[in-house]
């Protein structure tokens, strides 16, 4: 799922391209792409783009007259940049965004289909597709550590809650978990003052280095490779390769569609963590700590 660096750099390209110039039409090759209807595409169309932003995982297009474009591109959803009437492909089109001056493509790989759109009206409309979550890198020290504590949650499950944090996902969680050396699975309410430091500073680091990789990766063109695994990354999509900083094989918790990545040295003091599938199959003989494995 694009993630607050890899949406950041959407939204900057898109602001760029689209801010002064009018919004035409939304053509759509998946009907349940678009999740509302009132205001109508009709109704959206001729307005001139006043601003591109992000709110949490979603790109918002602000149009004349309140008008909202809100775009959440889940999992697999991802943008493409082309000339204006491009032809939407009949495999992983969702639909065009057309403008005066270019189209803005959203296409979806797989076969399960869970961007959408939402076309809406007023400020008071957009603020109920907010989920909450304070943005990591305007909050103070003591903002960050007051939000990670009011609930007992673990850490992986704090960061990448879109209540508490926007815009972090399981990517970039893993990533911030490993740079502050601590384990996925530690309690936000068990937290010392000094790790609680120590994982805002992480998670600024992270995220301002991603932010600045992905803007020189893209070299002034629009984003075009914007995916959860890149080479580059810590742990995240690392399973079993070695941790850059110990050389320990990374490991992972895998939990329905979601995977953990961790390094056991680095974060959990050699224990490994129990993945539900595997240790539930192995019972006493699930290694306990690296060393054991």
């Amino acid at each position: 799922m694009p993630e607050l660096p890899d949406i950041t750099v959407y939204v900057e390209a898109l602001q760029t391209r689209l801010v002064d110039h009018t919004f035409e039409k939304l053509r759509l090759a998946n009907p349940f792409f678009l999740r509302t209807v009132s205001p109508t595409p009709t109704e959206a169309a001729v307005r001139k783009v006043l601003s591109v932003r992000r709110l949490g995982k979603r790109i918002v297009f602000e149009l004349e007259e309140e008008i909202f474009i809100v775009v959440h591109l889940m999992i697999a959803g991802r943008l493409k940049w082309l000339a204006r009437g491009a032809k939407v492909p009949m495999s992983s089109g969702l639909a065009a965004l057309d403008f005066d001056n270019g189209t803005v493509l959203v296409t979806e790989a797989g076969s399960k289909r869970r961007a959408s759109v939402h076309i809406l009206r007023g400020e008071a409309a957009l603020r109920a597709h907010d989920p909450g979550g304070i943005e990591p890198l305007e909050v103070s020290l003591e903002e960050f550590g007051a939000a990670l504590t009011r609930q007992r949650h673990t850490l992986k499950r704090s960061l990448t809650d879109p209540h508490i944090f926007s815009g972090i996902g399981n990517a970039y969680s893993d990533e911030i978990l490993h740079r502050a050396r601590l384990s996925p699975v530690q309690l936000s309410t068990n937290l010392s003052e000094q790790e609680i430091a120590r994982l805002y500073d992480a998670m600024r680091e992270v995220l301002i280095e991603w932010i600045e990789r992905l803007h020189e990766q893209a070299k002034g063109q629009f984003p075009a490779k914007v995916t959860a695994f890149r080479p580059e990354m810590a742990v995240h999509g690392k399973y079993d390769q070695p941790c850059p900083v110990c050389q320990t094989p990374v490991q992972r918790i895998v939990y329905a569609d979601n995977e953990t990545n961790y390094c056991p040295r680095c974060q959990t003091g050699g224990k490994l963590l129990a993945d539900r599938a595997l240790s539930r199959l192995l019972h006493s003989d699930w290694p306990k700590t690296i060393d054991d494995l």
